[in-house]
């Protein structure tokens, strides 16, 4: 008996060193997840026990269950299919594609899988593809004791979220929400409709999610619901359904930023042909824009000539003008994606960049004429009429900058108003067009002022 108890405290030991060990070993992995090869994460996924294993699965991204999953036998499928809610086997399903359906649908319970079919009719991007049917209902004739009796059993289905319970009629028409604070901070015998907020956030079916994500940044709510036309609630969408989407969203408006077209799959997976592809159409949309570079200098090849001083400063004219563009577009599309700035709103920011764009200019423009007045050696480097040309310089750059201000902080405007998306205004986009334009105005202002001299 001794040695038995002598033992004990071993075998404890040992036992929190394994828990402790698997748990390191679980939080490594999820860590370092993307960075594994496809064959590395079936190995150590498989390595994990049964309950590490399923929270695993559940916290990775769709395309990456779908990696695990199509390497699992039939037997192991079903399994894992089943842990998920119904919006998630949606979810799956759509990343699958079509052809998948029905084999996936297959390994589902029959309730399951009509509330899988039901979710499947709406479109992905919207709330009813983002909801979850299953959440916590009452009545309203219900007492605080039979609702709070009534959560308990329904908790122990998969619902989506226990924090609000939804008041619903007997043809499932949405009358009002109940927090868990309120139930428990009201008496007994209260009934529901007493107690329940009618005045609440909710959703149409076809509410876009980029909407949906708005709304979760203002309201302070872990959960919406979603309503269709004739207000019966049918499902909701929690915050971290939302959460993903919005990073989707910033991710797809950071590559059109970029001029790329949206990635479809983490980085490291895409392949080479397929990146090639994503980025090739952009930059030969943007060479062909540059070619017009070209043209421009074509045009005012007699002044360069006559004036060889003058190309001197092109890279500096037309990298001001593209670069004050690449500001103003970014700072206008993200202004416009947190709903800081409306479509209605563009005479107001066209005066705003108006004034900003001089400012900027005239700093700039003053640091270019002090260079060009102050350098040692400017008669041999730009000639006797050196002055001139810092003027010329200076007075072409307050041009250039103020023409790529209002053009990268119209552009998104007039983007959105002919209904496409306002990132496509992307940086290398607006330089593209800044730097022909910026190249007009700089020989036009040279023509001015240098005439009668090199001109």
């Amino acid at each position: 008996m001794d040695s038995e108890n002598q033992n004990l405290p071993d075998n404890k030991e040992l036992s929190l060193k394994e828990f402790t060990r698997t748990e390191e070993q679980f939080f490594n992995l999820f860590e370092n997840w993307s960075a594994l090869s496809a064959q590395e994460r079936r190995e150590k996924f498989k390595e994990l026990p049964r309950t590490e294993a399923e929270e695993l699965f559940l916290s990775l991204k769709v395309h990456d269950q779908v990696e695990l999953l199509s390497e699992a036998s039939p037997l192991e499928k079903r399994s894992w299919v089943r842990l998920l809610a119904p919006d998630d086997v949606a979810d799956l399903i759509q990343e699958m594609g079509t052809e998948h359906r029905d084999d996936t649908l297959s390994l589902l319970d029959p309730q399951t899988k009509r509330e899988v079919i039901a979710l499947l009719a709406y479109a992905e991007d919207n709330a009813g593809g983002l909801m979850n049917s299953r959440f916590i209902r009452l009545r309203p004739e219900m007492s605080v004791d039979e609702a709070i009796s009534y959560i308990r059993i329904q908790a122990k289905t998969q619902v989506e979220t226990i924090y609000y319970a939804y008041v619903l009629a007997a043809d499932q028409t949405l009358l009002g929400v109940v927090s868990f604070r309120e139930l428990f901070s009201s008496a007994p015998e209260k009934k529901i409709k007493e107690i329940m907020t009618t005045d609440m956030v909710k959703v149409p079916v076809d509410t876009d999610q980029e909407q949906i994500g708005k709304i979760f940044s203002s309201q302070d709510l872990m959960a919406i619901p979603v309503i269709d036309a004739n207000n019966h609630m049918v499902g909701i969408v929690t915050f971290d359904d939302v959460a993903s989407v919005l990073q989707e969203e910033a991710t797809e408006d950071i590559h059109k930023l970029g001029a790329v077209e949206t990635l479809d799959a983490p980085y490291m997976k895409i392949s080479m042909l397929e990146m090639i592809k994503k980025r090739a159409g952009w930059l030969m949309i943007l060479f062909l824009g540059e070619m017009f570079t070209a043209t421009a200098m074509g045009f005012f090849q007699s002044e360069i000539e006559r004036a060889v001083v003058l190309a001197l400063f092109i890279p500096l004219i037309i990298s001001s003008g593209g670069n004050s563009g690449s500001q103003a577009s970014t700072l206008i599309i993200r202004a416009m994606a947190l709903g800081e700035v409306r479509l209605r709103d563009w005479w107001r920011v066209l005066g705003r960049e108006l004034v900003t764009g001089l400012a900027l200019g005239t700093c700039l423009s003053l640091v270019g004429l002090t260079r060009i007045l102050l350098w040692p050696g400017r008669e041999q480097l730009y000639g006797p009429h050196y002055i001139r040309v810092g003027f010329t310089v200076a007075v072409s750059i307050v041009g250039v900058v103020l023409w790529g201000t209002l053009s990268g902080s119209m552009l998104p405007f007039f983007l959105k108003k002919m209904r496409f998306d306002p990132a496509s205004a992307s940086a290398p986009a607006v330089a593209t067009l800044v730097d022909v334009t910026g190249l007009v105005i700089y020989f036009t202002v040279a023509s001015f002022v240098l005439k009668g001299v090199l001109l």
